[in-house]
């Protein structure tokens, strides 16, 4: 891939595909990160003198122009990131938006509305490729988080302007490929979420390619159904015991260890503070559900990641949302920050829940790398390949 930040790009026109997704309320943008590490790649390209036209999705309006899936709440706080005045173009495509564009002086930013009111985007759409590629001279992908989509803006558009990754792009590649392809070992990931289901692609990558792999969360439950624990009212799926098998059949011979909680936190209730209980592996009560791990299980996990030189982080590893089952994802994450702040560690996480388990833990920004990405960045961890980094190529 060509990468933007070699260019020269004074006097150029920019069409960059960002992800400005960002949640909005009441008018306004109520979390600005994805739009604050955007503006902070970017930046230096406006310093350069280049004049950048903005393109962008924005919920799931479905082809059709809905006033709640508008772009214009990002544009006040896309202004404030990047330090300059943005221009709002109504529309992406059509002569008054290329008039506005090619009106730009060098060192201004202009955002099109949203890419996802016309159905072309999302079907990949030759024609509608065609008409964003008139809105500037070159092509900059910085959006990793739609790269596992090929739509219109992110896989045809790269093939009719001379086509470069941006620096968030960039970022993203290459601390994934510092964790999975060439990391530094040992390596572990620590795999956590709801289903075994959502991650047997993940789960039958990683094996594969890592030392070992912590176990959390409801995926847990399942692997301690497959050995014959009692799991209670616990959240499980029995139908993908026959894959846990499989799984662990793989990281035998690949040499990768699984490691599982050794002590569980068991409650009587869905909610936060609900009476609970500690229990070894066979304790689990038959009127209670499994929510988080257990104080032995940090220890352990613990130990895996002091033995460790890289940890990729993907899913809590218990119900965090509720207070205290979210005791082994706060300790682990603390853990892995301070280690990495220690200088012991490369650590790399990522997936919606992921940041937001970081974010409760107070150690987002003390990661090595946090990937705002959710379906990209799975897909990464699954070994396939993006159509909006192949379009790039």
């Amino acid at each position: 891939m060509r990468l933007i930040t070699t260019a020269a790009v004074k006097g150029k026109r920019l069409v960059v595909r960002a992800d400005l997704n960002a949640p909005v309320q009441d008018g306004k943008v109520t979390d600005a990160t994805r739009i604050t590490r955007f503006a902070d790649g970017i930046k230096p390209l406006l310093a350069q003198g280049a004049q950048l036209v903005v393109i962008s999705h924005f919920g799931r309006p479905k082809g059709e122009r809905k006033p709640e899936f508008t772009l214009a709440p990002i544009v006040p706080a896309l202004a404030d990131a990047l330090g300059v005045e943005v221009k709002f173009a109504d529309d992406c495509v059509g002569p008054e938006v290329v008039s506005m564009a090619n009106a730009l002086m060098n060192g201004e930013v202009m955002l099109c509305e949203n890419l996802r009111y016309h159905a072309g985007e999302e079907t990949n759409d030759p024609d509608f490729a065609a008409e964003l590629s008139k809105l500037g001279d070159i092509y900059v992908n910085d959006a990793f988080s739609a790269a596992h989509r090929a739509h219109a803006s992110t896989a045809a558009l790269a093939s009719l302007l001379p086509a470069y990754a941006g620096p968030l792009m960039a970022e993203e590649i290459n601390a994934l490929t510092v964790a999975l392809e060439d990391p530094m070992r040992p390596a572990v990931a620590v795999v956590g979420g709801a289903k075994v289901s959502s991650k047997i692609a993940v789960l039958k990558n990683l094996v594969q390619k890592l030392d070992a792999i912590v176990i959390g969360g409801g995926m847990a439950n399942t692997f301690l159904l497959a050995d014959g624990k009692p799991i209670g009212k616990s959240l499980a799926e029995p139908d993908q015991v026959p894959t846990v098998h499989e799984i662990r059949e793989l990281a035998a011979k690949s040499g990768c260890e699984i490691v599982l909680p050794t002590d569980l936190v068991c409650a009587y209730d869905f909610a936060a503070n609900a009476r609970h209980v500690v229990t070894d592996l066979d304790g689990c009560p038959s009127d209670a559900m499994i929510l988080d791990a257990g104080p032995k299980s940090i220890d352990l996990f613990s130990n895996v990641f002091e033995d460790a030189a890289t940890i990729l982080w993907n899913g809590p590893m218990g119900a965090f949302e509720l207070e205290p089952f979210d005791a082994a994802t706060v300790a682990l994450a603390r853990k892995a920050a301070e280690l990495t702040k220690a200088g012991k560690l490369t650590s790399i996480a990522g997936g919606g829940d992921t940041v937001a388990a970081l974010n409760t833990a107070g150690v987002a920004d003390d990661f090595s790398y946090v990937s705002t990405a959710g379906g990209a960045f799975l897909e990464w961890l699954e070994g396939k390949t993006l159509p909006g980094i192949a379009a790039l190529g």
